[in-house]
């Protein structure tokens, strides 16, 4: 058995190590990795024991599954050529306006999280912007405004639903909040954020905004080709059209079905798996492929991924550090809910830009769930916890996974964005966005709390 001081600075140590190969991935290391030999290594250091192990794996797993349900049912939309479906008509919307085409850009990032979650958002609608920008004739300068804010928007739009980020599935079964208490407590105030935040990269980029389009949208020819794409003639136009508004529909009814589920106390990952299955029924009956490529094609890591991370953190806990915040922060999130909201919403940025959202917002929650607060303060002190780790987190690319992935991205298709430029867009929208939703929260809340909070 390891003395307590070992212990402690192996935890400590795996934890730093962690994150450091998470953040550089060098080799193109998948994040699973680092987490899983974290993991161990806290193991090893006794700060958690194997027995803490099912009570983690009951904590993760329906997020984890949740979040692997909604991956599948993107990969086989991807199949049916939804995506480029979907980035056409914006293209088409646009009406060759560079100014039209920057609100189309927002709203499909936008509704691809809030359809599916912002990882899958930044990696499906990143390269199809970065095609159609390029078919559209635009210079990389040109390029930027449309990629940094979509990113910006896909990231921040996992705050308004908790399905659309592992982490808040996480957070959301350590607090013991279900699905249908955090929309109903955060969808307004959060919306109203992300219009605002919207709005001021408006105004940042509205100079770099070209009035008029140099081409219309051509249709994709890339990779990807199946039976649903490219029609040949107007009456096979109208057909692949009105297929895609049904499969819309479906995803839209299976998003709707997760909140009813949340509110009558049935497992959302039951009703996430039976979307997914029944949509890779409909691929097979539409175009002949069998639901075995899923086998290779779902991301099965983020389950490891998510599993590591949580060891560590539960390390971490079981050390004292989240006794030491509670120690720190509980006068001030006690004081008022306004005070609440400003506190937790600021301290789980602080931690996302030092260390990422993810294990961030799982230690902030977990402090919170040691402080002696009342049900409502909780809920608020939580959902600004989400707000810090989804929106606040965005001031610096390393504050969000979903940062690192979409430079990844930009950098192998060789559009350059450097870090300075990035800091200086973030910088003049970010903390006035997250303030503005901060305050909102604590008054929505202070509104609704008398008739519906329990």
């Amino acid at each position: 058995m390891m003395t307590e001081p070992a212990m402690i600075s192996l935890t400590v140590f795996s934890f730093l190590m962690t994150m450091l190969l998470i953040l550089l991935r060098p080799r193109g290391l998948n994040e699973a990795v680092p987490a899983v030999f974290g993991a161990v290594l806290v193991l090893f250091s006794g700060s958690v024991t194997l027995a803490d192990l099912g009570q983690i794996g009951t904590t993760i797993s329906g997020a984890a599954i949740t979040i692997m349900a909604t991956i599948v049912m993107a990969i086989v939309l991807e199949s049916f050529g939804f995506f480029q479906w979907a980035a056409e008509g914006l293209a088409a919307r646009a009406r060759g306006s560079g100014i039209r085409l920057f609100w189309y850009v927002n709203l499909i990032c936008f509704l691809m999280t809030l359809f599916f979650n912002n990882d899958g958002s930044i990696l499906i609608t990143t390269p199809i912007l970065l095609i159609l920008l390029k078919r559209l004739g635009l210079k990389n300068h040109h390029k930027i405004p449309y990629l940094l804010s979509g990113a910006l928007i896909a990231t921040a739009s996992s705050a308004p639903i908790g399905v659309s980020n592992i982490v808040n599935l996480i957070a959301l079964k350590i607090v013991g909040m279900d699905l249908y208490m955090h929309t109903l407590m955060m969808f307004v105030p959060s919306m109203l954020g992300l219009l605002f935040l919207v709005a001021l990269l408006f105004l940042y980029y509205r100079e770099r905004l070209p009035a008029k389009l140099p081409h219309r949208a051509p249709y994709f020819h890339g990779p990807g080709h199946h039976p649903l794409q490219h029609p040949a003639d107007v009456t096979a136009l109208r057909d692949r059209d009105r297929f895609m508004q049904r499969i819309l529909l479906f995803v839209f009814l299976v998003r709707c079905s997760l909140f009813l589920a949340s509110y009558l106390a049935i497992p959302i990952d039951l009703v996430a798996v039976l979307g997914s299955v029944l949509l890779l029924l409909w691929r097979w009956w539409a175009l002949k492929i069998p639901p075995k490529d899923m086998l290779r094609k779902t991301p099965w890591h983020i389950f490891v991924f998510a599993f590591g991370m949580y060891v560590i953190i539960y390390g971490l806990n079981n050390i004292g550090l989240t006794q030491l915040l509670v120690t720190t922060f509980e006068p001030w999130v006690q004081d008022s809910l306004l005070s609440a909201s400003f506190v937790m919403g600021g301290l789980t940025t602080l931690m996302s830009l030092m260390f990422n959202n993810h294990p961030a917002l799982m230690i902030g929650t977990m402090t919170l769930t040691g402080m002696e607060l009342d049900p409502l303060t909780l809920k608020t002190a939580y959902l600004a916890a989400v707000i810090g780790s989804d929106l606040g987190a965005l001031l610096l690319p390393i504050g969000t996974l979903a940062s690192l992935i979409w430079l990844g991205i930009l950098k192998e298709n060789k559009v350059n964005l450097p870090w300075k430029e990035y800091v200086k867009v973030t910088f003049a929208t970010i903390p006035p966005a997250m303030l503005f939703t901060l305050f909102l929260l604590a008054y929505w809340i202070e509104w609704v709390y008398g008739s519906v909070v329990p």
